[in-house]
């Protein structure tokens, strides 16, 4: 597989640096780009966070999560320890305007000013304003510096507003990056070749010839240690409001005119204007919400929700979202999108379903099943279609047998398919916004969220209980039956 040049010289700054998502997530990112010769051994990687720990302190953490979330076999000594030596640390409380900024401000100064500089912002998100802030009162935004945001980017619109006002005072919009990882993932991205290289689906993907959509993002995890921000979130803000949604535009929206970033986001941002409004009196037809209770898995007790967030814990926060969306649209007319995120799921399984509508009469003694689509998204990325073809087995009739023509793409292409950060980290230091969020994008996003919030807030529709381990509330099955239609794991 063809490699992306390497970038120009940079230094990531990371404000947030002792984070679980620093750890976990972009350093290794960051050290696969490096090993495969994409960041020049001249860049640095800057962590700050309050923690009063040296360089080496924090290189040694560094080396640790290395260990932990990069693969052995991928992990070689020499190049960990080059990679480790573009580290540095600053302790410093980038909220706060009196903290430690000359020790920041010696070390950049130690770069040409015309260096990029890439603030990537992995704390609270009500902290982005001010850290902006104080990064443009200490003369450190400069016209080669970029800022990356991490979701959420507000509970609902009006914090929206105010996060995206306070930042847009030191930085140009072309110079915010609103992160989610979900667009980085290459099955995601690879929906844009699916479509629009494959004149065979394209002229199918409409009303036309789909019956319905399903998006699912399932965990088997439970809330682990972020209880407490996850019980001010909930499934629909942490999951639906942005990741799911972003795909919904990939899957729905019409051919841009190129693959320039305002071209494909244009088109993203007419798909959540078409998106049909659920008002408060509508969540209890359209939605499903659930919270997961003590389940089984084989002989091992899962515990609930509300023992996950510790003794005598009380709680209305949704673990689980269905909801039945419609795209408003001569290409969609009322074909449903039902899309759906839980915590404490039956298994792991991000994916795509697209179900045809089946033959309108049939030839054969038994009519046969409806084609359907699956992009896997994670894990085992591919792609799968199934067909109806002649059953080998001798009969004296011509009789189906449902068969899959299955595409698994890390065999397909015999090469690693990369974690989704490792592309939009370095994106940014390109400078390159397509696979991230544009304002207007999170505002429209919210404004078909927020309504149904209300509803929820208001107790329009209950909470389902559903037990750990399972495929949510039955409520959810119930969502699609009323239309006919079942979850790809109820199909035969």
């Amino acid at each position: 597989m063809a490699q992306l040049p390497p970038v120009d010289i940079f230094d990531y700054i990371v404000f947030g640096a002792t984070g679980d998502l620093t750890m976990r997530k972009l350093l290794p990112a960051l050290y696969y780009r490096y090993r495969d010769g994409q960041i020049p051994d001249e860049a640095r990687i800057i962590g700050t966070a309050r923690s009063p720990l040296s360089r080496a302190d924090f290189q040694g953490r560094a080396e640790k999560a290395l260990h932990n979330f990069v693969k052995p076999a991928d992990l070689d000594p020499d190049t960990a320890r080059r990679f480790l030596d573009l580290v540095h640390y600053v302790s410093l409380n980038g909220a706060e305007a009196d903290s430690t900024w000359p020790a920041l401000k010696s070390l950049l100064a130690e770069a040409p000013a015309d260096r990029i500089r890439v603030y990537y912002l992995a704390t609270a998100p009500g902290l982005y304003g001010q850290i902006c802030e104080n990064l443009s009162n200490q003369g450190l935004v400069t016209e080669q510096s970029r800022v990356v945001l991490e979701k959420p980017i507000g509970t609902d619109l009006q914090s929206a507003n105010a996060i995206n006002d306070g930042v847009g005072r030191h930085f140009p919009e072309n110079h915010i990056f609103r992160i989610d990882h979900y667009l980085g993932k290459e099955t995601v991205q690879n929906l844009i070749a699916l479509r629009f290289a494959n004149p065979v689906f394209e002229r199918l993907w409409s009303s036309d010839a789909i019956e319905y959509v399903q998006i699912t993002a399932a965990e088997t995890v439970g809330v682990e240690g972020r209880g407490p921000y996850y019980d001010k979130s909930g499934a629909l803000r942490d999951m639906i409001q942005n990741h799911l949604l972003q795909v919904l535009c990939l899957v729905a929206m019409d051919p841009p005119g190129s693959l320039e970033a305002d071209s494909l986001r244009n088109e993203k941002l007419k798909v959540l204007h078409a998106l049909r409004p659920i008002t408060p009196d509508d969540v209890a037809t359209y939605t499903v919400r659930g919270q997961y209770t003590c389940g089984k898995e084989g002989d091992k007790t899962l515990a609930g929700y509300l023992e996950d967030l510790g003794e005598d814990a009380t709680s209305s926060t949704e673990t689980f979202v269905a909801i039945r969306a419609e795209v408003h649209s001569w290409r969609w007319g009322a074909v449903p999108f039902y899309l759906r995120s839980g915590k404490r799921m039956a298994e792991k399984c991000s994916e795509i379903v697209i179900q045809f509508k089946a033959a309108p009469w049939s030839i054969f003694a038994t009519k046969p099943p409806a084609n359907r689509l699956v992009i896997r998204i994670q894990p085992d990325e591919g792609v799968t279609l199934s067909v109806s073809t002649k059953d080998p087995t001798p009969t004296d009739s011509l009789a189906l047998r449902q068969a899959d023509i299955d595409i698994a793409f890390e065999k397909a292409f015999g090469t690693r398919y990369p974690d989704s950060y490792e592309r939009l980290l370095l994106d940014v230091v390109r400078g390159d916004p397509v696979l991230f969020i544009r304002r207007d994008e999170v505002e429209a996003a919210w404004r078909w969220a927020d309504p149904i919030l209300q509803g929820w807030a208001e107790d329009k529709v209950k909470l389902e209980p559903y037990p750990a381990g399972s495929w949510g509330p039955e409520a959810a099955r119930a969502l699609l039956a009323r239309s006919g239609h079942q979850w790809h794991e109820d199909m035969a």
